[in-house]
């Protein structure tokens, strides 16, 4: 099966999307793949049969359309995922009715959340703090594709990260974290994007690589 959730409405869609997931079997395992990680040859296997570890499995697409290469790949490849046992599950800024209709063409579970004409959405970056205090992974990982579909800057969403951690480590809030975790979180943090850019490196998916592994 196939689901698509859509629109420039991000809060909306988000709500929508973390619904459905609460809706997913316990133990079915959720695969994240974003533009910057997309590998045409691991997405076959996913749709081309089970895993080794898992029966079925959910593979979630956020933001995949954003390159050229993964969306006309996938595109292509919406046949495959609609007849596959696996469920796929695209997460995307607003798409074109072309695109949309490749969609319903097979079958897809279309959600669709737009703004009011004229109406722009201001994105509040505090709630990555939030999610990190938290220690909420998936929802850290969430707003953080919600805020770079906004445009929020590198720079900001790792200053609000690096404020959080130091302000737990100095109120000794060690409920979730332990308060070397905190300080490893906070030194790294804090020469990640210059090494990733020094290393010619893409900056965007460094830091979501590096949220998906801090804890």
């Amino acid at each position: 099966m196939i689901y698509l959730f859509t629109g420039d409405d991000t809060k909306k869609k988000i709500n929508f999307y973390e619904s459905f997931l609460k809706t997913l079997a316990g133990n079915l395992e959720v695969f994240h793949i974003n533009k910057n990680d997309f590998n045409p040859v691991q997405v076959e296997s996913f749709y081309s049969g089970a895993g080794l570890f898992f029966s079925k499995c959910i593979v979630v697409f956020s933001d995949v359309f954003g390159k050229e290469e993964a969306r006309d790949f996938l595109l292509n490849k919406l046949e495959q995922m609609n007849k596959s046992e696996n469920g796929f599950v695209f997460l995307e800024s607003k798409l074109k009715k072309t695109e949309i209709d490749m969609f319903k063409k097979y079958e897809a579970k279309i959600s669709i959340s737009e703004l009011p004409k004229g109406k722009k959405e201001k994105y509040d970056s505090f709630i990555l703090a939030y999610d990190f205090e938290k220690r909420d992974k998936l929802n850290l990982w969430i707003h953080f594709r919600q805020a770079i579909d906004k445009g929020v800057s590198m720079e900001e969403l790792i200053g609000i990260l690096f404020w959080k951690a130091k302000d737990m480590i100095l109120k000794k809030n060690f409920s979730k974290f332990k308060e070397y975790e905190l300080k490893d979180f906070v030194s790294k943090l804090s020469y990640l994007l210059p090494e990733a850019r020094k290393k010619g490196i893409d900056d965007e998916a460094t830091l979501e690589r590096f949220l998906l592994e801090a804890f």
